[in-house]
């Protein structure tokens, strides 16, 4: 009921708030946004004209980085800033995330993030995504497992990093699309019994209602270096969605990966970067 009436009130001041003129706010890219003891970088869309509501990607940092990098990384920010989306980068404390167990205090500080962020800018409550990269793509499919409904994400973005796939959700987003390199030996990829790479999101679909029949939708690239199998269930409960892109290559976010989703997302004509 907590969580509840705590989604009813973000809601509510999503549609209603009058948020702070953000034109001119003194924390952008590398000066972070304080939020009592933590803090949050941002980085805005180009173009913006300092009214429209906009969409949100909230982007959880690396082991041993900050909010500072994917604020200004080429193939995070790069891809934000040219689509209309709001990037926000929380830091972690001592440059980590705590998402070993449910609602941890990085889940609520998640959620604080955002009901800050509502109150500096105009969000649009429709789309609003949460990705990672390494230890950041498991801290955002934990912010996905505990709050994922409550908090109204369209879609979790995941890059090379899962939770475990017999975790229990107490929530979940609205469409799951994740991203693993199969020499991935860092984190490594997830196969499931007799080497089953439908297993890495098996969470997922199970969560989301899925079929057990992926559909194969072939390969598919943005760089002419690095080439995407992808998979698919779409036939999940209430039109949500996973869909699961394999490269042969390790632990790296992949060129033109987040565009690509986001694009495909917001309905917009495919790009690169």
């Amino acid at each position: 009921m907590r969580h509840i009436l705590s989604a009813f009130a973000l809601v509510l001041a999503l549609t209603t708030s009058t948020f702070a003129s953000p034109s001119g706010q003194d924390c952008q890219l590398s000066v972070p946004c304080p939020l009592g003891e933590r803090s949050y970088h941002v980085k805005e869309p180009d173009d913006w004209d300092g009214t429209s509501a906009l969409p949100v990607l909230i982007h959880f940092h690396g082991w041993q980085r900050t909010g500072a990098l994917p604020v200004q990384h080429a193939r995070i920010s790069g891809a934000t800033r040219r689509r209309g989306v709001l990037l926000i980068a929380p830091n972690g404390i001592r440059k980590t995330w705590n998402f070993r167990s449910p609602e941890t205090a990085d889940v609520a500080f998640a959620q604080a993030v955002l009901e800050d962020v509502m109150n500096r800018y105009p969000i649009d409550p429709e789309n609003i995504f949460v990705s990672g990269y390494s230890y950041g793509s498991i801290m955002a499919w934990r912010l996905a497992c505990d709050r994922g409904a409550e908090l109204g994400i369209r879609a979790l973005l995941g890059i090379s990093g899962t939770l475990g796939q017999s975790e229990d959700c107490a929530s979940a987003p609205q469409e799951v699309r994740h991203v693993h390199g199969l020499d991935d030996t860092v984190l490594r990829f997830p196969f499931g019994p007799g080497g089953d790479a439908t297993h890495a999101v098996s969470l997922w679909r199970n969560q989301l209602g899925c079929s057990d029949q992926a559909e194969a939708l072939g390969n598919w690239a943005v760089v002419d270096f690095l080439t995407f199998s992808r998979m698919q269930w779409a036939d999940c409960t209430d039109s949500a969605k996973v869909t699961l892109d394999t490269h042969p290559g390790g632990h790296f976010i992949p060129h033109g990966w987040i565009g690509r989703q986001l694009d495909e997302l917001l309905g917009l004509q495919p790009q690169y970067p």
